[in-house]
């Protein structure tokens, strides 16, 4: 039998044992709910390997105790013993061998069972994470979330399988933050995301190289999605020359209202191509894009300020444990143009490996009108913003990443909000537990 099924089926013994009642006969008769007789010999068959450890019993060396089994319910357990097939004394191995010759018509019908239901729950897929986060920031204007980051969130997607060639997804998000003016919430109402299917997309392979995406989903392009990482409706199409090298083109609708650098996030339309490839140690990824919609009133670039953006990104691991990336953006802008990021990491964490750690460093500048609309990471990369971040993360528990970070920023380079001073600092202190399912 294959190994997935065995564990299936181990998983529907331990059941049988548990409940002290057969398991439901399969369709193809009512011949598996007849009982074993209380004197068969599979009764002492398995109480030995109760005693010789192969099987977890009663705790008085027995497995049934005086209670008669079903053909099917004896069936399952001899699947959870076989098992151990091949790591067990030969006294053991040869009362596995004839359990397994005793049953063999109810495990081939189980094991068919247990591959129709394989195929049905491998269909569908669920994934995501609960986060517990608290940010301390000194900003105290018009920058970033402020209070808003202390919450607790919820991340579920789910994957369907759609044909061999299509994959249907779904994104939601649940949000609850639990501080008003940084104390404690005295009510139970919250404004934030509330757990509705914010996000719904397909994605496939047409052709061996041709993928296609098409739906509302978040959308990142570059390695630290700097020229744009934002949800939006929109359709790509990707060719792949070879694993290394792709070339797609996208059109998009940012979904929400103001963007992260330009406000009237609705009127935007966006066009472009990205390609991506490796040479030697360097993986590359070139993006330009157009804003159709960008012109206010008499053909003024409006409050936008700009129609085109390219964007470069580099990767490169230059030792064991180092990672360097660099990001170059440039708009059409009159001024405050171009956008920067630089970033090293230290070791690659590992979310299954219990005490695993890595430290990251990243230098951003962000010039108010220097790429379409960065992913602002909640708040902690605002625009018109430089400065650097320094973070650690840490695996305190399998599938628990604890995050820290500490940045120091100057912000309001071009002067633009009212009331704030040029290159006003802000100071933000950000640690969060990241629960992965």
């Amino acid at each position: 039998m294959k190994k997935q099924t065995l564990s299936l089926l181990t998983a529907m013994a331990i059941t049988a044992a548990v409940s002290g009642q057969a398991m439901a006969a399969p369709e193809t008769g009512a011949a598996s709910f007849t009982d074993v007789p209380a004197g068969h010999w599979s009764y002492a068959a398995i109480d030995q390997l109760v005693k010789d450890g192969v099987l977890e019993g009663n705790g008085d060396g027995t497995f049934a105790g005086n209670r008669s089994m079903s053909r099917y319910e004896m069936a399952a357990v001899v699947a959870r013993a076989m098992n151990k097939m091949g790591s067990v004394n030969p006294a053991d191995q040869a009362l596995l061998e004839k359990l397994e010759r005793e049953y063999h018509g109810e495990l081939s019908r189980m094991d068919e069972r247990m591959t129709s239901l394989e195929k049905k729950v491998d269909k569908i897929q669920l994934s995501g994470f609960v986060r517990a986060k608290y940010d301390h920031d000194s900003s105290t204007k018009d920058v970033g979330s402020q209070n808003n980051n202390k919450h607790f969130y919820m991340n579920l997607e789910g994957r369907m399988k759609v044909g061999n060639q299509w994959e249907a997804h779904f994104q939601s998000e649940t949000r609850k933050g639990y501080t008003v003016n940084q104390s404690w919430r005295k009510d139970a109402k919250s404004d934030d995301q509330d757990g509705t299917f914010q996000r719904i997309w397909v994605e496939g392979q047409p052709t061996k190289k041709l993928g296609a995406v098409l739906g509302t989903k978040w959308w990142g392009y570059g390695y630290q999605n700097v020229i744009f990482g934002h949800a939006a409706d929109g359709a790509q199409l990707t060719y792949n020359f070879t694993p290394q090298w792709s070339l797609s083109g996208f059109g998009l609708r940012p979904r929400q209202g103001d963007l992260i650098t330009m406000p009237d996030g609705e009127k935007t339309h966006l066009y472009g191509a990205n390609i991506t490839g490796r040479l030697g140690i360097v993986d590359g990824s070139l993006t330009y894009m157009s804003n159709k919609n960008y012109r206010g009133e008499h053909g003024t670039r409006g409050n936008q300020m700009m129609s085109r953006a390219a964007g470069l990104d580099l990767r490169a691991k230059v030792a064991k444990d180092v990672t360097l990336y660099g990001t170059y953006v440039r708009t059409n802008a009159y001024d405050f143009k171009t956008s920067k990021e630089f970033r090293v990491d230290y070791r690659d964490v590992d979310s299954t490996k219990r005490g695993d750690w890595s430290l990251y460093a990243r230098y951003i500048d962000f010039g108010r009108y220097g790429d379409v609309s960065h992913d602002d990471e909640w708040g902690s990369l605002p625009t018109d913003t430089k400065g650097y971040i320094l973070g650690v993360k840490y695996i305190p528990w399998k599938d628990v990443v604890w995050e820290t970070f500490y940045s120091d920023q100057k912000y309001n380079h071009s002067g633009s909000i009212a009331g704030v001073a040029k290159d006003a600092k802000r100071h933000l202190f950000r640690t969060q537990f990241d629960f992965h399912f």
